[in-house]
């Protein structure tokens, strides 16, 4: 069956049905977006998709709202929103659609459905309050950032709330899209990260042919005795502290204390290493101007680690 026209609410708009339209106008873009609340295009049809709206849940009907009740729950008994009854029957199309190769499909879908959907799910029912990310930064969730989408209250153009409905949807599938690209980079970095763990075998330097996400297969590789980071980054070199883990700014092991703060000559002079460039002031990165230098500046810091540890 063609797709002719994706139905929502008219109106305020909210972070669900906003992102189911980003998952839909992927797959079916030539389909119109219609916002109504009116009973025959909220009413199950040849060539309609309904969300967020017309109090049913059908997938076969091409149906897709929470508010009825009972309301559509998860396996677990969370609750819907619009968007997760659209990501669990679309996600996984939607995910071809932006060439995600068919060997991470599954490990992608399940990862943005607990991180990115979940969380939109449970704070438009209301499980989760915007306000439990704490004070200054309940306002830069994603849902409190597509509400400061909305046109303010005194708006009184009556095409005003369909303009910012698709000025927001532009934004809005920005953000998907670079979290499911992000997501696949890092399936893509894993197995590049996971030769260098083995090239590195007991010593305590990640080398890297490029920045790329590595925590988590170091974690997965149960790699301890892994405490600096190499890799090239233009024409220079950097090394960087490997962390203790996601939810802590706490590393293995700092550069040394007699670096922080310092750039060129004086780096140099304190190092020992021609070439040092830069240290941060909190001792988490260095720079130097060759693979040489770089590896000098990293083996300095894993003797001096080593030596604090004893």
């Amino acid at each position: 069956m063609t797709i002719t026209h994706l139905v929502t609410h008219s109106g305020g708009f909210h972070a669900d049905e906003l992102l189911s339209s980003v998952i839909l106008t992927r797959l079916f873009p030539t389909a119109e977006i219609v916002r109504t609340r009116d009973a025959e295009w909220i009413a199950p049809g040849p060539g309609k998709i309904i969300y967020d709206v017309g109090r049913d849940y059908d997938a076969k009907a091409s149906i897709f709202d929470h508010h009825q009740r009972p309301n559509p729950l998860r396996e677990d008994g969370q609750p819907f929103s619009s968007f997760g009854l659209v990501w669990h029957h679309f996600g996984h199309d939607y995910l071809r659609a932006l060439e995600v190769p068919d060997g991470d499909l599954e490990e992608i879908h399940a990862s943005f459905d607990k991180g990115f959907v979940l969380p939109i799910d449970l704070m438009d029912n209301g499980v989760l309050n915007q306000s439990e990310a704490g004070p200054m930064l309940s306002a830069l969730t994603l849902p409190a950032l597509i509400e400061s989408l909305k046109p303010v209250f005194d708006e009184t153009d009556p095409g005003a709330e369909d303009r910012a409905f698709l000025n927001a949807l532009t934004i809005a599938r920005a953000f998907v899209e670079a979290s499911i690209q992000r997501k696949t980079a890092k399936r893509r970095a894993k197995a590049k990260v996971m030769a260098a763990i083995a090239a590195a075998g007991s010593g305590h330097i990640l080398e890297l042919d490029m920045g790329m996400p590595f925590r988590s297969a170091v974690e997965e590789a149960e790699a301890d005795h892994l405490l600096f980071v190499v890799n090239p980054r233009g024409d220079d070199w950097t090394l960087g502290c490997i962390r203790v883990g996601n939810d802590t700014f706490e590393n293995r092991a700092d550069l040394p204390e007699a670096w922080a703060g310092l750039t060129d000559e004086a780096l140099e002079q304190a190092s020992g290493v021609k070439g040092a460039k830069f240290c941060h002031n909190g001792r988490f990165i260095a720079v130097a101007d060759s693979r040489e230098a770089i590896m000098a500046l990293a083996n300095l810091a894993v003797k001096e680690a080593i030596a604090a540890k004893v």
